[in-house]
């Protein structure tokens, strides 16, 4: 019958321990001696050298193939969204609503556009931008600007009129006459429409009265985005490029009525009734003045 297996003690454990880290015996270090530990890890060494080489190279081949101004596929991006400005969001989307009587809450519109417009201060822009022809697109083929870059064009807030903030710093809240400022997302190389078509803001009533839209002011005139601003490079090409903007004044809102407005961008190839996303092309928002 065999004997049950003799139970050791720490002692003992410990001493065996010891024994297989240094073995005076057979000079073995952890089970290897000096010669072996030698081979083993330079096999490691020039195994993991030789992995890294492999990936630096399939990474640098890759970078090859990329250009680090335009991105290989931008197939889902056909047509640009549109963004408003004040940008304040409820539950159901953009929903502007404050009391025209209530400094801090018109306040907070105001506050929002200011801090936008900052980019597009009149010394800002000519420090990094420079004027451009109007009325045709402002095609770059080579990076002739500064430091390896290419021209963006001069947009500055007094070209957004009775909307730039300057005269009005209130941008018409307290008297329920509000500017609202839309911009299109930014698309490499994407070209809006025809020559001599530039695209341009149109505003409808979605719900309520149409003679809230009765006396709407657009800035630039017609509500026009000037095709000079297209195409659009990158950041890396054009690092100082500013989007345009389109100001609408609203100057007939009926108080104390909820209405909802939509603004879109009309021109040859932007699309607006795209279903699964319904900001592309256009913008839609709820707005409220309380008395």
């Amino acid at each position: 019958m065999a004997t049950l297996k003799e139970k050791r003690t720490c002692g003992q454990r410990c001493e065996d321990f010891g024994h297989f880290v240094w073995n005076s015996d057979t000079k073995q270090f952890m089970g290897r001696t000096l010669e072996r530990w030698v081979y083993i890890s330079l096999y490691y060494v020039s195994f993991y050298i030789v992995m890294s080489g492999l990936f630096i190279l399939a990474l640098y081949v890759m970078l090859l193939t990329l250009n680090p101004y335009t991105p290989t596929y931008q197939d889902r991006l056909t047509s640009p969204g549109v963004i408003l400005r004040p940008d304040i969001w409820g539950e159901e989307g953009l929903e502007i609503i404050y009391n025209a009587s209530d400094k801090k809450s018109w306040m907070r519109m105001t506050n929002i556009l200011d801090k936008y417009l900052l980019q597009y201060n009149e010394t800002h822009q000519n420090e990094s931008n420079r004027h451009c022809p109007s009325g045709s697109y402002y095609i770059q083929k080579d990076l002739k600007g500064p430091h390896h870059t290419k021209y963006a064009c001069i947009f500055t807030r007094e070209m957004l009129g009775n909307c730039s903030g300057l005269e009005d710093p209130t941008y018409g809240y307290p008297e329920g006459k509000p500017c609202f400022l839309i911009k299109m997302n930014r698309i490499i190389n994407f070209l809006p429409g025809k020559v001599g078509s530039p695209p341009y803001v149109k505003c409808t009533m979605l719900e309520g009265s149409p003679s809230n839209l009765d006396h709407v002011e657009y800035c630039p005139v017609n509500g026009t985005f000037d095709i000079s601003y297209f195409p659009y490079y990158g950041s890396l090409a054009q690092p100082n490029y500013t989007n345009p903007l389109v100001a609408v004044k609203f100057n007939s809102i009926k108080k104390n009525t909820e209405i909802k407005i939509e603004c879109k961008v009309v021109a040859d190839h932007i699309c607006t009734d795209n279903f699964h996303d319904p900001y592309e092309g256009k913008v839609v928002f709820q707005l409220k003045i309380e008395s």
